[in-house]
């Protein structure tokens, strides 16, 4: 048996498209799944399983909830890699600093150069691998931009990001 985590997009916020959590780790269970946790309520799910199995869970979890839930399926090792490689280690973190990466469910063709700046340099990206973008949201900027609309225009929708301490708190497990 392999480790894994799936990184769900788009539950659980504001309301809309509930996913308990409960529910999420009976049907991975029902899936063949073993040693299911979630971490959050944002839909991060640490699980065990073979090399193929991964491939059903978007169909499973439609079925199972009556609405497509956009899933990046990643090998454990990858979370550990990314805390090991500590990407944001020359930034000066402040209170209003937040630190994000983001998943792409396919290599990406780097529509954007990088390292890339927002026109106000509140948003950042800073460093880049076939599958994960490492990107810096500065707050005290004024006219903050939104970033998940720069990165939804230019990797496309079914993207999945998650701040730095979710992803230290994942790789705990």
């Amino acid at each position: 048996m392999k480790k894994f985590v799936s990184l769900l997009r788009g539950i659980n916020v504001g309301g809309n498209k509930k996913v308990p959590m409960s529910d999420l780790i009976n049907h991975y269970g029902k899936m063949g799944f073993q040693n299911v946790k979630t971490i959050l309520n944002s839909g991060n799910v640490v699980f065990e399983g073979n090399d193929k199995s991964p491939d059903q869970i978007p169909a499973h979890l439609e079925k199972a909830f009556g609405f497509e839930i956009p899933v990046i399926t990643v090998p454990f090792e990858q979370i550990l890699q990314i805390i090991q490689m500590d990407p944001f280690k020359n930034i000066e973190v402040t209170p209003k600093t937040r630190l994000y990466i983001t998943f792409l469910p396919e290599p990406h063709n780097n529509p954007l150069e990088i390292p890339y700046s927002s026109e106000d340099n509140s948003f950042q990206i800073i460093h880049q691998t076939a599958t994960m973008l490492f990107s810096v949201l500065d707050l005290n900027k004024t006219g903050t931009v939104d970033a998940m609309k720069i990165l939804e225009k230019a990797y496309g929708k079914n993207i999945t990001t998650r701040n730095l301490n979710t992803v230290q708190k994942i790789g705990k497990l």
